[in-house]
């Protein structure tokens, strides 16, 4: 399960870019960072790419499903997330590269599930399990309509949704490669199949007697 590692190092990432946005205290260290106020933006590049801090309590990529399905949205993601670490485990002699797209996954959904579960009793603003998923990566470059509503850039997201878009991509693509790869062998193994019957029914027809006519 060394494959782990990967995952406590997307949480790591996460977790530490969210305090960046949204500001942390450490008393005993004297240490506070004031972080963004929420819906405030700084440029990266003009308008293209800002960090751009908002909460929300839905589910990836900012989408927000609002407060009255919080506390089935946090029970539902740690419950996926735990059927996520078991298939990760019962699939550790599978190929790396599977294991890690999981793994991807699992460290993203983790790094939310922390926001969700701890963030509102951290900055006292929720109890436990209530807490605002952080998201501050902002990218506009095209308007799109989706569902009959224009939106003027992509939602918000923050690195735990990168990761688990990453891993599903990945696990798509690792499932489309291996169909690809084994086309070939089902079709040949059709045509030796095919071969094989034909075969053996022209061998068949060679092998059966010859009829005699009876002089009458």
């Amino acid at each position: 399960m060394k494959v782990l590692y990967y995952s406590l190092v997307v949480v790591v990432i996460d977790q530490i870019t969210k305090l960046l946005v949204k500001g942390f205290k450490i008393p005993f260290l004297n240490i506070h960072h004031r972080g963004l106020k929420i819906n405030s933006s700084i440029k990266i590049i003009d308008d293209l790419i800002q960090i751009t801090h908002v909460e929300n309590y839905g589910i990836a990529f900012g989408i927000d499903l609002g407060r009255d399905f919080k506390l089935a949205i946090t029970i539902f993601t740690i419950i996926a997330a735990l059927l996520i670490l078991y298939y990760l485990y019962i699939s550790r002699y599978k190929d790396f590269k599977v294991r890690l797209a999981i793994a991807l996954i699992f460290g993203g959904a983790i790094g939310n599930i922390i926001d969700r579960v701890f963030f509102g009793i951290l900055y006292g603003y929720a109890p436990l399990f209530h807490g605002r998923v952080v998201d501050f990566i902002h990218i506009d470059f095209f308007d799109y309509t989706l569902f009959g509503r224009t939106y003027e850039s992509l939602p918000i997201f923050n690195f735990a949704d990168v990761s688990v878009m990453i891993g599903i991509l990945m696990l798509l693509y690792l499932s489309f490669k291996s169909k690809l790869e084994e086309s070939p062998e089902e079709i040949s193994e059709n045509t030796l199949e095919e071969n094989t019957s034909q075969n053996k029914t022209i061998s068949d027809e060679l092998n059966k007697p010859e009829s005699h006519k009876i002089d009458s």
